[in-house]
């Protein structure tokens, strides 16, 4: 893993963080915000805002783009908290540490650690994401990472496998789908399918849609311009998620999509931290899906293949 310190589209207090294979940049002057991920030398799979571009010290919450690390279930303002100031760098020989000055409002101090693989080719990139309770008092909250994906593509999310209803075994539901007020299952950039659910990112489309899912797999998918970014975690059974019970949220407007991933809801006495951790895979050549055979015959091999 190869650290090296520049400037990037105005931040001046930046970090890239590579091997052969993979590429990301972090800027340390606002966040903990990793504002770009890809191939070395190749194109950013995330969106960046470009009217925030370089932009720092805001009082308001600003939408940067890139991956972000919240605190679940969502609320006004507690959720909003700005993470505008320049965050705190700690090197070790396999991982650099982004650690936030603790939140005025909220009292927690986020963090957001990159472990980088060896060359391996498909390369992994490990972040840990923590929430720190400093306050006086215990908390409840799960971590919540998103990662705002560039405009075009596709988010997959895998369902339980389905079976016969005159089957005894299944007469029982097997998973949930957690719906937001704004949500129009019959908006065209949804695709319901018998093993997954699939939401397309469309410029032209100005409505929000966002949907949670009770995915026990541990993976979320994004594919957009030949490339597929995988994002997976550990779901733990015996655990309460937010959301009615969601470890996985994708939600999508004009400008971008998200792929969220979320841990347990954790009660956090003073002191102690919640963590989270997803693995990150980015692979090339492999088409948008347009139906459930397309994600068995392109994309669950490399799901696969990184187990």
């Amino acid at each position: 893993m190869k650290v090296r310190r520049l400037s990037y589209k105005g931040w001046k207090n930046c970090y890239q963080i590579s091997n052969r294979i993979l590429e990301l940049l972090v800027t340390a002057d606002v966040g903990p915000r990793i504002i770009s991920f890809g191939f070395k030398g190749g194109t950013n799979v995330f969106w960046v805002n470009k009217k925030f571009l370089g932009k720092s010290r805001s009082k308001q919450w600003t939408h940067y783009g890139g991956h972000r690390l919240w605190h679940a279930p969502e609320s006004m303002p507690r959720t909003y908290s700005p993470d505008n100031m320049p965050v705190k760098v700690e090197k070790s020989k396999n991982l650099i540490r982004f650690i936030q000055s603790v939140e005025k409002d909220t009292g927690i101090q986020k963090e957001i650690a990159i472990k980088l693989s060896n060359d391996e080719n498909p390369a992994e990139v490990k972040i840990i994401h923590r929430l720190r309770n400093t306050n006086s008092w215990p908390i409840e909250l799960a971590p919540w990472a998103l990662s705002v994906m560039g405009p075009g593509g596709k988010a997959i999310i895998p369902l339980p496998p389905r079976g016969s209803h005159s089957n005894p075994d299944n007469l029982l539901p097997v998973n949930l789908i957690a719906l937001w007020p704004y949500t129009n299952m019959q908006d065209p950039r949804w695709s319901w399918g018998k093993r997954y659910i699939m939401l397309q990112q469309d410029g032209t489309q100005s409505e929000p849609q966002k949907v949670g899912v009770g995915v026990k797999d541990g993976w979320i998918a994004y594919a957009n311009h030949g490339h597929l970014f995988v994002k997976k975690f550990y779901y733990d059974q015996e655990a309460r998620y937010p959301d009615f019970g969601c470890p996985v949220e994708t939600f999508t407007n004009a400008d971008m999509l998200e792929v969220e991933t979320l841990g347990p809801l954790a009660y956090l006495k003073p002191g102690s931290c919640a963590e989270h951790q997803e693995r990150w895979f980015l692979f090339k050549n492999v088409p948008v899906p347009l139906d459930d055979n397309d994600v068995d015959q392109y994309i669950l091999p490399k799901i696969h293949s990184v187990e």
